[in-house]
């Protein structure tokens, strides 16, 4: 199953800041168009240890993989592969709703 992400909620709400955590990130399967919400731990979770795939996908259809990440304090996240666009694919997307 492959997601791909589609909003994402921040403590204190602010998207550009990379220093303050995404707490929960939303998704669409698209094949199935199934949606859901999870935090960004159990995402985390589902990549690094169900082999899960998830994406970003830009407006002009280009997508970045999510990869997971873990921090000096051992805070484990996720945040897209280096491409070959400057802005953070994951950090431009929309605060989630609900």
């Amino acid at each position: 199953m492959a997601i791909r992400i589609t909003c994402i909620n921040k403590d204190g709400g602010n998207h550009n800041n990379p220093y303050e955590a995404i707490t929960h990130l939303g998704w669409v399967e698209e094949s199935t168009n199934k949606i859901g919400k999870n935090t960004r731990l159990q995402i985390y979770n589902w990549i690094k240890d169900e082999g899960g795939y998830a994406y970003v996908k830009d407006k002009f259809g280009n997508t970045a993989k999510l990869i997971t990440g873990e921090s000096p304090s051992g805070t484990k996240y996720v945040k897209t592969e280096a491409d070959n666009t400057k802005t953070d694919n994951l950090l431009q997307l929309m605060e989630c709703i609900g």
